[in-house]
């Protein structure tokens, strides 16, 4: 099994939310056209403010075509959520195979660059952060981004580059993962293609909080 392999994603990246099983072609092209449509929308008013009006009036469907898939705006933006989960794992697998890290550093600054990318090319990214857990429940707690990355990171880097797993390991690479998501969201906050300052500081500072633990990498 690649490094790869570990990050590809078997939910599927449309949402699991929907009302309807979208069967056809035609329906599916449809759902489509809706979750792109609240992406737009989560850039321009923020998910805060998006309603499932806006997303219809975006998508150019009516408000009975959204409610027929989605009970309500938080269902929507928890399936556009989904989504874009779904993408980071396919995204951070591309760059593993693409890259073919050497050092088990190489293999973390892969899902940073993932990260960065997305941001900077996939609309309504910023959704990764909407996680109201009373009105939007996640179901289990793989889907929490961090313990997701932490647990298939872990596999890999003790596999691949002998460093020694176990739930110290993952716990180190969620704290990990915590610390960039925090300094990446701070990057892109205000600026569509990301602060560099920020985007660099993210990689030193993980960097060097898991080689106090871990060693120095090949870098």
């Amino acid at each position: 099994m690649s490094l790869g392999d570990l990050f590809e994603t078997e939910s599927d990246p449309q949402g699991q939310l929907i009302r309807t099983e979208p069967l056809q072609q035609r329906s599916a092209e449809r759902l489509t056209a809706l979750l792109d449509a609240a992406a737009a929308v989560v850039d321009e008013v923020g998910f805060d403010r998006i309603t499932t009006a806006m997303v219809a009036e975006r998508a150019g469907a009516s408000i009975g075509t959204v409610y027929r898939y989605y009970p309500d705006r938080v269902a929507v933006l928890q399936a556009l959520r989904e989504r874009a989960i779904a993408r980071f794992r396919m995204r951070v697998a591309e760059e593993l195979t693409i890259s073919e890290p050497e050092t088990w550093w190489d293999a973390v600054d892969c899902a940073v660059t993932a990260f960065v990318t997305l941001y900077r090319s996939e609309p309504g990214f910023r959704i990764m952060h909407f996680a109201d857990r009373e009105r939007s429940p996640i179901n289990n707690e793989t889907d929490l981004v961090s313990g997701f990355f932490a647990r298939r990171l872990a596999g890999a880097l003790a596999e691949e580059f002998g460093l020694p797993g176990g739930v110290n390991l993952i716990f180190h690479l969620e704290v990990a993962v915590e610390m960039a998501d925090a300094l990446l969201s701070r990057a892109f906050y205000s600026d569509p293609q990301g602060d560099d300052r920020f985007i660099s500081e993210c990689r030193r500072v993980v960097h060097d909080y898991l080689v106090g633990y871990y060693g120095p990498s090949a870098h």
